[in-house]
Protein backbone atom coordinates (compact mmCIF):
# COMPACT_ATOMS: atom_id res chain seq x y z
CA UNK A 1 0.00 0.00 0.00
CA UNK A 2 2.78 2.65 0.79
CA UNK A 3 4.62 1.51 -1.91
CA UNK A 4 1.48 2.59 -4.21
CA UNK A 5 1.20 5.69 -2.77
CA UNK A 6 4.97 6.63 -3.31
CA UNK A 7 4.00 5.44 -6.94
CA UNK A 8 1.08 7.84 -7.15
CA UNK A 9 2.94 10.95 -6.29
CA UNK A 10 5.59 10.17 -8.22
CA UNK A 11 3.39 10.01 -11.36
CA UNK A 12 1.74 13.37 -9.62
CA UNK A 13 5.33 15.20 -9.62
CA UNK A 14 5.61 13.81 -13.09
CA UNK A 15 2.63 15.33 -14.63
CA UNK A 16 2.76 18.51 -12.46
CA UNK A 17 6.63 19.00 -14.19
CA UNK A 18 5.29 18.20 -17.27
CA UNK A 19 2.46 21.13 -16.63
CA UNK A 20 4.59 23.31 -15.34
CA UNK A 21 7.16 23.08 -18.10
CA UNK A 22 4.55 23.49 -20.91
CA UNK A 23 2.78 26.34 -19.23
CA UNK A 24 5.98 28.10 -19.66
CA UNK A 25 5.92 27.46 -23.13
CA UNK A 26 2.34 29.76 -22.94
CA UNK A 27 1.77 32.89 -25.02
CA UNK A 28 2.32 35.50 -22.37
CA UNK A 29 -1.86 36.68 -23.97
CA UNK A 30 -2.69 33.59 -22.29
CA UNK A 31 -4.74 34.91 -19.29
CA UNK A 32 -7.08 32.64 -16.48
CA UNK A 33 -10.71 32.97 -17.53
CA UNK A 34 -13.51 33.00 -14.26
CA UNK A 35 -16.98 33.28 -13.75
CA UNK A 36 -17.89 35.52 -10.78
CA UNK A 37 -21.83 35.53 -10.59
CA UNK A 38 -22.55 35.67 -14.28
CA UNK A 39 -20.05 38.13 -15.20
CA UNK A 40 -16.59 36.75 -16.95
CA UNK A 41 -13.52 37.90 -16.03
CA UNK A 42 -9.48 37.60 -17.56
CA UNK A 43 -7.13 37.19 -14.74
CA UNK A 44 -2.98 38.25 -15.53
CA UNK A 45 -1.41 34.78 -14.76
CA UNK A 46 1.50 36.99 -12.90
CA UNK A 47 -1.53 38.46 -10.64
CA UNK A 48 -3.24 35.14 -10.20
CA UNK A 49 -1.74 32.84 -7.33
CA UNK A 50 -3.14 29.14 -5.85
CA UNK A 51 -6.53 28.29 -6.77
CA UNK A 52 -8.22 26.04 -4.51
CA UNK A 53 -11.47 25.07 -3.40
CA UNK A 54 -13.82 26.97 -1.11
CA UNK A 55 -12.40 25.43 2.76
CA UNK A 56 -15.02 23.95 4.93
CA UNK A 57 -13.47 25.97 7.40
CA UNK A 58 -13.65 30.04 7.26
CA UNK A 59 -13.19 32.26 9.95
CA UNK A 60 -15.36 35.15 10.30
CA UNK A 61 -14.25 38.39 11.70
CA UNK A 62 -16.44 40.56 13.70
CA UNK A 63 -17.27 44.16 12.93
CA UNK A 64 -15.74 43.67 9.44
CA UNK A 65 -18.26 44.82 5.92
CA UNK A 66 -20.24 41.82 4.62
CA UNK A 67 -18.37 41.01 1.47
CA UNK A 68 -15.54 39.97 3.72
CA UNK A 69 -16.37 36.33 4.01
CA UNK A 70 -13.19 36.05 6.94
CA UNK A 71 -9.97 34.14 7.06
CA UNK A 72 -8.67 30.83 5.54
CA UNK A 73 -4.95 29.05 6.20
CA UNK A 74 -4.10 28.17 2.81
CA UNK A 75 -0.61 26.02 3.49
CA UNK A 76 0.37 27.58 7.14
CA UNK A 77 -0.87 31.44 5.55
CA UNK A 78 -4.06 33.05 6.79
CA UNK A 79 -5.99 34.97 3.66
CA UNK A 80 -8.40 37.41 4.15
CA UNK A 81 -11.81 35.84 1.52
CA UNK A 82 -13.64 38.65 0.26
CA UNK A 83 -16.74 38.10 -2.02
CA UNK A 84 -16.06 40.58 -5.48
CA UNK A 85 -19.74 40.87 -6.69
CA UNK A 86 -21.03 42.00 -2.99
CA UNK A 87 -17.80 44.21 -3.05
CA UNK A 88 -19.02 45.95 -6.10
CA UNK A 89 -22.64 46.34 -4.54
CA UNK A 90 -24.13 43.28 -6.04
CA UNK A 91 -26.11 40.27 -4.57
CA UNK A 92 -23.21 37.71 -2.82
CA UNK A 93 -21.43 35.27 -5.40
CA UNK A 94 -23.34 32.17 -5.86
CA UNK A 95 -21.39 29.55 -4.15
CA UNK A 96 -21.56 25.99 -5.26
CA UNK A 97 -19.45 22.68 -5.93
CA UNK A 98 -17.37 24.33 -8.83
CA UNK A 99 -16.80 27.02 -6.61
CA UNK A 100 -13.10 28.36 -6.08
CA UNK A 101 -10.95 30.80 -4.11
CA UNK A 102 -8.59 32.56 -6.32
CA UNK A 103 -5.26 33.60 -3.87
CA UNK A 104 -3.49 37.00 -4.94
CA UNK A 105 -0.10 36.46 -6.28
CA UNK A 106 2.33 36.80 -3.36
CA UNK A 107 4.16 39.36 -5.64
CA UNK A 108 1.51 41.61 -4.95
CA UNK A 109 2.01 41.40 -0.91
CA UNK A 110 -1.69 41.23 0.39
CA UNK A 111 -2.89 37.79 1.44
CA UNK A 112 -5.98 37.80 -0.02
CA UNK A 113 -8.19 35.61 -1.77
CA UNK A 114 -11.81 36.28 -4.28
CA UNK A 115 -14.65 34.01 -4.69
CA UNK A 116 -15.30 32.60 -8.33
CA UNK A 117 -18.12 31.17 -8.84
CA UNK A 118 -16.17 28.72 -11.60
CA UNK A 119 -13.01 28.56 -12.99
CA UNK A 120 -13.17 28.87 -17.05
CA UNK A 121 -9.72 27.82 -18.31
CA UNK A 122 -6.83 29.72 -20.24
CA UNK A 123 -7.83 31.70 -22.78
CA UNK A 124 -5.72 34.01 -25.36
CA UNK A 125 -7.67 37.42 -26.14
CA UNK A 126 -5.44 39.04 -28.51
CA UNK A 127 -8.07 38.28 -31.29
CA UNK A 128 -10.67 39.38 -29.53
CA UNK A 129 -12.88 43.11 -29.85
CA UNK A 130 -12.45 45.45 -27.17
CA UNK A 131 -16.29 46.89 -26.74
CA UNK A 132 -15.80 50.39 -25.15
CA UNK A 133 -19.49 51.10 -24.52
CA UNK A 134 -19.73 48.09 -22.15
CA UNK A 135 -16.62 49.70 -20.04
CA UNK A 136 -17.05 48.58 -15.92
CA UNK A 137 -16.79 51.17 -13.92
CA UNK A 138 -14.29 49.68 -11.28
CA UNK A 139 -11.21 50.81 -11.07
CA UNK A 140 -9.86 47.75 -10.49
CA UNK A 141 -11.72 46.58 -13.87
CA UNK A 142 -9.95 46.83 -17.81
CA UNK A 143 -11.65 46.59 -20.52
CA UNK A 144 -14.57 44.54 -21.89
CA UNK A 145 -13.49 42.27 -24.45
CA UNK A 146 -15.44 40.23 -26.87
CA UNK A 147 -14.96 36.60 -27.87
CA UNK A 148 -15.45 34.95 -31.26
CA UNK A 149 -18.78 33.76 -29.63
CA UNK A 150 -20.14 37.08 -28.81
CA UNK A 151 -19.66 37.03 -25.31
CA UNK A 152 -18.88 39.87 -22.87
CA UNK A 153 -15.17 39.32 -20.82
CA UNK A 154 -13.97 41.79 -18.44
CA UNK A 155 -10.38 42.40 -17.43
CA UNK A 156 -9.93 42.66 -13.47
CA UNK A 157 -6.41 43.78 -12.62
CA UNK A 158 -5.75 42.39 -9.34
CA UNK A 159 -2.52 44.85 -8.37
CA UNK A 160 -5.36 47.45 -8.82
CA UNK A 161 -7.74 45.50 -6.54
CA UNK A 162 -5.16 45.00 -3.91
CA UNK A 163 -4.33 48.79 -3.46
CA UNK A 164 -7.84 50.06 -3.89
CA UNK A 165 -8.40 51.90 -0.66
CA UNK A 166 -11.75 50.44 -0.48
CA UNK A 167 -10.84 47.16 -0.30
CA UNK A 168 -8.46 47.45 1.62
CA UNK A 169 -11.20 48.54 4.33
CA UNK A 170 -12.93 45.92 5.43
CA UNK A 171 -13.65 47.11 8.36
CA UNK A 172 -17.64 48.28 9.49
CA UNK A 173 -17.98 51.98 9.27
Amino acid sequence: MQGETKTHLREFQERLSERLRNASGTSRAARLGLAIGDQRWLVDLAEAGEIVPIPTQMTPVPLTRDWFKGLVNLRGTLFGVSDLMRFSGDVFTPVSKESRLLALAGNLNLNAALVVTRMLGLHDSTAWRPDPSRAHWAPWAGRCLVDGDGRDWFELSLSRLAGDEQFLSVGRQ
